[in-house]
């Protein structure tokens, strides 16, 4: 079966910086719902498109096509006592931006004295990044998963 609006993908991926540094890859398979249901990259998904189990691609995408520009507005000091006892580097904590009502991921990226610096910026934000995927697998999506816009049961979502 070729990969389509509609068909679930397995597939297992490295991404690495474009001097070669792995930063991250799959321990399990992922599955994910294409068809523009943004739950994967959309070049990775243009890319995946008419694919079947077996064929690989290799994507490099400038940092806007991947995670984003580094946006030195989303790092934050705040005073220690806002946080638990126990806070450190590498935390994540959820906070509202007071400006949109969206709730961002905040990681902690830095302890010194009374103040602590969270960043919600991804942490691949500004990167350039290498996508290699190979497919697992490609099935037909329920009529379920349509609905809701994601995979269920295994390396999917589930409820």
């Amino acid at each position: 079966m070729q990969i389509a609006k509609n068909s679930v993908v397995t597939l297992n991926y490295e991404m690495f910086d474009l001097e070669g540094k792995q930063l991250d890859k799959t321990e399990e398979p992922i599955a994910y719902l294409h068809g523009g249901y943004d739950n994967i990259l959309p070049l990775v998904e243009e890319a995946l498109e008419g694919k079947t189990v077996g064929d690989s691609i290799d994507v490099v995408m400038e940092a806007d096509d991947a995670f984003g520009e580094h946006e030195p507005e989303l790092i934050r000091s705040e005073d220690k006592d806002v946080f638990p006892q126990e806070v450190e580097v590498g935390m994540m904590f959820e906070a509202d931006d007071p400006q949109t009502g969206d709730v961002l991921l905040f990681r902690v990226v830095e302890i010194a004295g009374n103040k602590v610096t969270v960043d919600a910026n991804h942490p691949f934000a500004g990167i350039k990044i290498r996508f290699v995927g190979k497919v697992v697998d490609v099935r037909e999506a329920t009529g379920e998963e349509i609905a809701h816009g994601h995979v269920h049961g295994e390396h999917g979502h589930q409820h």
